[in-house]
């Protein structure tokens, strides 16, 4: 049976890291040992009626935690008055894109390396009853700035326990739209085979620089992931083997059924097999210049378009004035709160 207690604070927060709508992630430093971690502070205010969720997010966590190297370990987590803390590994090597795009190289092979370890975590989640639902580059993280650093899956807010033994269950509109799969915009229940979709998705990021169903609109896009609507134009694909064609295509497929599970997708030739050039191409054919260009390119234009929705937001809706408002008030809560005595659920 769960305790509550009141102890004296055992982390001082530094730095931010990054925000979202419902909390703020900083640097946090045991106090004792010195040692540094990530916190993420959820605010209460923002997130009452849906507590459910942080509760389900340390839930998950827990029961993964420590158990596979590419997965975010759960150190801590207890709350205050104002705010719910969630300590966990601090991941300061960098998002998995920034971290390519920095890089002096970037070939196929390498792409396949951490495709295959995100892969190998996605198995360890689903053989524990696991799905993740928010699968993007943006929630993969480097533990360290080593080279030889691990890729650590994060970000585990929309993740859900399920029957293993059931293949669809839920039925919750969740996830970033460019990544999510054509049965969860059709409501019509979804499971582990979510996470393959999205692994599709993010394989086919990492080796032309922009996502399969890039439209101008999110209703666009929408329509072409409903129709699996993509395809390997030969301007950015000119290079880029079958086998990782081949590879997309099984796990970029409408009925979840066909898709690739886990487990399957790790025995495909793309992963599980030395890469051989395609003819005509030199080994280890370098993809950074070709990706980086294409990535900032989407990104200049989708900046212009985003651009023009915002005035147009500007002109009609004000009502963002409040909660701005409180956002602020709960980051200043969240400095403020951390120095207080904590309340620790055991």
């Amino acid at each position: 049976m769960s305790s509550v207690a009141t102890v004296p604070c055992q982390y001082k927060t530094g730095r931010t890291l990054g925000q979202g709508t419902y909390a703020v992630v900083k640097e946090a430093q045991h106090i004792k040992t010195g040692q540094y971690f990530a916190v993420k502070i959820i605010n209460k205010k923002l997130m009452e009626g849906r507590e459910h969720m942080v509760r389900n997010e340390i839930n998950v966590l827990k029961k993964v935690s420590q158990g596979h190297r590419n997965i975010l370990t759960l150190v801590d987590y207890f709350e205050t008055v104002n705010n719910l803390y969630l300590v966990t590994d601090y991941a300061y090597g960098g998002e998995l894109f920034d971290r390519i795009l920095a890089k002096g190289s970037y070939t196929e092979r390498d792409a396949a390396n951490l495709v295959r370890n995100i892969t190998e975590a996605v198995e360890y989640l689903h053989k524990n009853g696991i799905v993740h639902r928010d699968l993007k580059p943006e929630n993969l993280l480097f533990k360290t700035t080593e080279e030889d650093s691990d890729l650590l899956i994060a970000d585990f807010g929309l993740s859900r326990i399920i029957d293993s033994e059931k293949f669809h269950v839920l039925t919750t509109t969740c996830g970033t739209p460019g990544y999510m799969a054509p049965e969860i915009f059709k409501k019509s229940g979804h499971g582990k085979p979510v996470d393959l979709w999205a692994i599709g998705v993010i394989t086919y990021f990492l080796l032309c620089g922009f996502t399969p169903f890039d439209r101008e609109t999110t209703k666009e896009e929408m329509e072409a992931i409903l129709r699996a609507e993509y395809s390997f134009e030969p301007e950015y694909w000119n290079g880029i083997s079958d086998t990782a064609k081949d590879f997309i295509n099984r796990l970029l497929t409408i009925d979840p059924y066909s898709r690739l599970t886990a487990t399957e997708a790790l025995k495909h030739p793309w992963l599980a097999e030395p890469l051989a050039s395609p003819v005509g191409e030199p080994p280890n054919r370098d993809l950074l210049n070709n990706v980086r260009t294409n990535f900032n390119a989407r990104k200049t234009f989708k900046k212009a378009v985003d651009a023009v929705k915002v005035i147009n937001s500007l002109r009609s809706h004000s009502r963002s004035t409040s909660l701005a408002n409180l956002l602020e008030k709960s980051r200043s809560e969240a400095d403020e709160d951390v120095q207080q005595v904590l309340l620790v659920q055991q």
